[in-house]
């Protein structure tokens, strides 16, 4: 009786609470946690497909930034797609540098110039080269004069290209001379007396997939490069020790159109479509670029 009544004596707050207690209070936590998940169900749900869409979006469009990119320095009429299959192919030969080459010697008979006339093995750049990083000449590096990417004409085909073998300082001051591999005679002289340099031939690739079972495309587009120029359409099939990048995954479906005379003969025009499905979750993007083909 005694010890019945110290518990008795115990203040309020020093007291235990009954299980029937913990079980209403667990009870109703479990509620208001449920009408709680209710409410913040469709916040989350609507975070996670805008992330999602985000994702998507900039996925695409660095994808389509750095094709264009690629598009805009393409020598002139160097630009091809093919298609076999589903799967679709982008070509061209990215440029590296430019410039004038000397035609006619100086008033005291000084320079070398290109000769159109019989093979040349050198001639002398009006001016200095750039020296920005990525636009210095190298050795291998492709020389191209006024392609017009036809038979005769094409640096596919290696009718107007010549291979550099290194630079040098030229004839006269403040020119820089140009050396190739081979002598080599070039089909068409320039009527503004412009070449260009290419680094080498840059292809994409879009290769578009179906859907998996968590509602993910399962395609890919990739970059390859670093391979030897050839005269057949790009078919998958690569000369030399080609490199390659991804740039996109989740891809369901994707098309390269050119169209080589959409302004005068002078401009041609890509148009790139890409779709990125992902969780069934799809972002459609459509790029056109313009391309100058001005030889």
């Amino acid at each position: 009786m005694r010890n019945n009544d110290n518990m008795s004596a115990l203040p309020k707050y020093q007291r235990a609470f009954t299980l029937i207690e913990a079980i209403v209070v667990m009870s109703i936590v479990g509620i208001i946690g449920a009408m709680v998940a209710v409410f913040i169900k469709r916040p989350v749900e609507g975070y996670m497909d805008t992330a999602r869409r985000a994702e998507l979006t900039d996925t695409a469009d660095t994808a389509m930034r750095r094709i264009s990119r690629d598009v805009r320095l393409a020598l002139p009429n160097s630009v091809r797609v093919n298609k076999l299959g589903a799967v679709e192919y982008l070509e061209l030969l990215e440029t590296r540098s430019g410039g004038r080459y000397r035609a006619e010697s100086n008033s005291a008979g000084n320079g070398d110039i290109l000769d159109f006339t019989q093979a040349d093995l050198s001639f002398d750049v009006l001016g200095p080269l750039s020296a920005l990083p990525g636009q210095q000449i190298s050795a291998n590096d492709l020389l191209v004069v006024y392609n017009f990417g036809i038979p005769g004409a094409s640096a596919y085909n290696g009718d107007n290209s010549a291979v550099i073998s290194g630079t040098a300082a030229g004839t006269l001051a403040n020119e820089t001379k140009i050396n190739f591999s081979a002598a080599k005679l070039f089909p068409l002289a320039s009527p503004g007396n412009r070449f260009q340099v290419v680094s080498g031939p840059v292809t994409y690739v879009c290769t578009p997939g179906g859907l998996d079972a968590q509602g993910n495309a399962t395609g890919t587009l990739s970059r390859v490069w670093n391979y030897s120029v050839r005269a057949a359409l790009p078919d998958g099939t690569y000369t030399g020790t080609p490199l390659t990048a991804l740039l996109a995954k989740n891809v369901e479906t994707c098309s390269f159109q050119y169209d080589p005379n959409v302004l005068n003969e002078r401009n041609g025009l890509v148009a790139m479509q890409l779709k990125l499905t992902k969780n069934n979750e799809s972002v459609n993007l459509y790029y056109e670029v313009h391309v100058s083909n001005v030889p």
